[in-house]
């Protein structure tokens, strides 16, 4: 079995992709995690597609698990304000919100996030490896 060296941060970053036009591969050969944007994705896919035994497309965080992971961190002990205010962001009624921009005035509940995000991505990585 051939080792090779894997970015650790760099596959994070692609399992937590949110973005819909962006797809990540991972190279089983080099290590190597790269993106394709869908403007130029079909013919490249086309091509990775060929050798699947080498080029792994890497699975996108859904907007469900990123809600799961939301729901979860409102069911810990947090600050009621933010509570409301990432409910509604969850609800996407009007007026819109940006849930970073919510949580950054929350610097103690931001950590605990960011902590519970990482927690699910690390999980969810070391199970597709």
């Amino acid at each position: 079995m051939l080792k090779i060296a894997i970015a650790w941060d760099d596959l994070m970053s692609a399992f937590s992709n949110l973005e819909q036009d962006r797809f990540f591969f991972f190279d089983r050969m080099t290590g190597e995690i790269f993106s394709v944007t869908s403007e130029h994705g079909e013919q490249v896919v086309q091509h990775l597609e060929k050798d699947r035994d080498r080029f792994l497309e890497i699975p996108a965080l859904d907007m469900s698990a990123e809600r799961s992971i939301l729901t979860s961190f409102l069911e810990q002990d947090t600050d009621p304000l933010l509570r409301s205010l990432v409910s509604h962001a969850l609800s996407r009624r009007p007026p819109y919100t940006n849930l970073a921009d919510i949580v950054s005035f929350f610097p103690e509940d931001e950590t605990r996030l960011v902590e519970l995000r990482d927690a699910f991505l690390s999980n969810r990585v070391r199970t597709w490896l």
